[in-house]
């Protein structure tokens, strides 16, 4: 049997392909060269991938023009059950951030500019005065991230004294990334008190001295203890770090503005139950449970708040105007807390109805039956994610479909991320927006 291999056309004969030379007309030359380069390629790690006519190579160089113009970052349709999904992107944004970016990136702004004083401006304000209203708060900062945030208040009110946190509050983030080595970076001197699982007032009072700068309480969202456990609430915190004389920092998390409870979701504080409780500094997430873009939020004391912003590390960690943009438009739903949860999408998701669910997935299965697939609509339960509420599991519905087509539904012009349990290839549709049923009813189809 004759190798394939041995007979590879060369980069410049397939360049002068007549489907080929067709190509040259809407990329440039370069870029088809390495995509016939890549064919070429394919066909040397894989004999079996060898085309038969030019029309065959031509559709090959295609294919892998197609591949090197298509940007990695994509839209997807999370079909997971997932709806704070870290690896798709956590929460998509509400309409009214999308149109506040598309405004602000078409032009010029008053990023740094004070247009009724004639002056410059700082970008520190735009959603400063509109954090501290919504959360209680007197002052608030932003910053690209959560993690960012509590190394900049650790390097600003700790550098190169002692951080006291619980060992029971040492978590990872993600992506390998944990508590103890953030904080380390921020040049402070943690200091562990307690055990993994009981920690007592005493613990944080037997480790103050005068070497303390902080005490650090980190909220632990994304995993639960249960049994013998015990812990110390930020408000009894309080009194601690006043005897010491030193802030206290909370790393709350999830950046969670509405209360949850009327939809069954409980254990996880607002924002402003969170200022409340006393804490010097209160650090969240922009892009978990309030649903904007990434960001870091810092709320506390005004004092405290300009220490940090004042920090030539906050340059350093600043975000940009289109940042800026999305999360005050987000912030802004806010005021009317009903509105926030039917327009953000990532509250929307979480609280809707799973009769609803069900009536969609319902109609998805019928139409994927009639274009001859074995599609059943199916009862399915979804998790909030994010690093929230952990343990709360929120019914939800799915179509379920032969995992076979998983890696085809992954492929395809917009990838489609599902979940296989079971022997079955779950779309779970609580975390797909009502309208994307169509577009993924089409995409299904394409991937029989």
């Amino acid at each position: 049997m004759n190798d394939p291999r041995r007979a590879l056309p060369a980069v410049g004969t397939l360049l002068e392909l007549e489907g080929v030379r067709a190509l040259l007309a809407s990329a440039p030359r370069p870029l088809v060269a390495d995509a016939a380069r890549d064919a070429v390629e394919a066909v040397r790690r894989d004999p079996a991938l060898a085309p038969a006519t030019d029309e065959g190579w031509t559709g090959a160089v295609a294919r892998h023009l197609e591949a090197r113009q298509r940007p990695s970052l994509r839209r997807v349709i999370n079909a997971t059950g997932v709806v704070l999904h870290t690896n798709l992107g956590r929460a998509p944004l509400a309409q009214a951030a999308i149109d506040a970016i598309a405004d602000i990136a078409a032009g010029f702004s008053t990023l740094e500019y004070d247009a009724e004083a004639g002056a410059r401006g700082s970008r520190h304000a735009h959603c400063a005065a509109l954090l501290a209203e919504l959360t209680g708060a007197e002052d608030a900062l932003v910053v690209n991230n959560c993690a960012a945030a509590l190394v900049l208040a650790l390097n600003t009110l700790a550098d190169g004294r002692h951080a006291i946190i619980s060992r029971g509050e040492l978590v990872e983030i993600g992506g390998s990334f944990r508590v103890p080595d953030i904080m380390a970076k921020s040049g402070a001197r943690l200091v562990e008190v307690g055990t993994t699982n009981r920690t007592h007032p005493d613990d944080y009072r037997r480790a103050l001295s005068s070497a303390t700068g902080a005490i650090v309480a980190v909220h632990r969202s994304n995993f639960a203890l249960e049994g013998f456990v015990a812990s110390v609430p930020v408000r009894e915190l309080v009194p601690i770090a006043a005897e010491g004389g030193v802030p206290l920092l909370h790393d709350f998390g999830s950046g969670l503005m509405v209360d949850l409870a009327p939809w069954g979701l409980t254990g996880e504080p607002t924002a402003r139950e969170a200022v409340r409780a006393g804490a010097s500094l209160v650090l969240m997430s922009g892009d978990k449970l309030l649903g904007g873009p990434q960001a870091g939020l810092i709320v506390g004391t005004r004092t405290l708040v300009g220490a940090l912003r004042r920090n030539p590390l906050a340059r350093a960690l600043r975000v940009d105007k289109l940042t800026l943009a999305a999360l005050h438009a987000t912030l802004a739903l806010y005021r009317d807390p009903a509105r926030a949860v039917r327009e953000i999408p990532a509250l929307a998701m979480i609280t809707a109805p799973v009769e609803l669910l069900r009536a969609r997935a319902e109609r998805l299965a019928a139409s994927l039956q009639a274009a001859g697939m074995d599609a059943r609509a199916v009862a399915s339960e979804a998790t909030v994610g994010g690093g929230a509420f952990p343990t709360a599991v929120i019914p939800s519905a799915a179509v379920a479909l032969d995992p076979a087509i998983e890696p085809r539904l992954r492929h395809g012009r917009v990838p489609v991320v599902g979940r296989v349990a079971d022997g079955r290839l779950l779309l779970d549709l609580r975390a797909v927006a009502p309208g994307e049923d169509e577009l993924l009813a089409a995409l299904a189809v394409d991937a029989r």
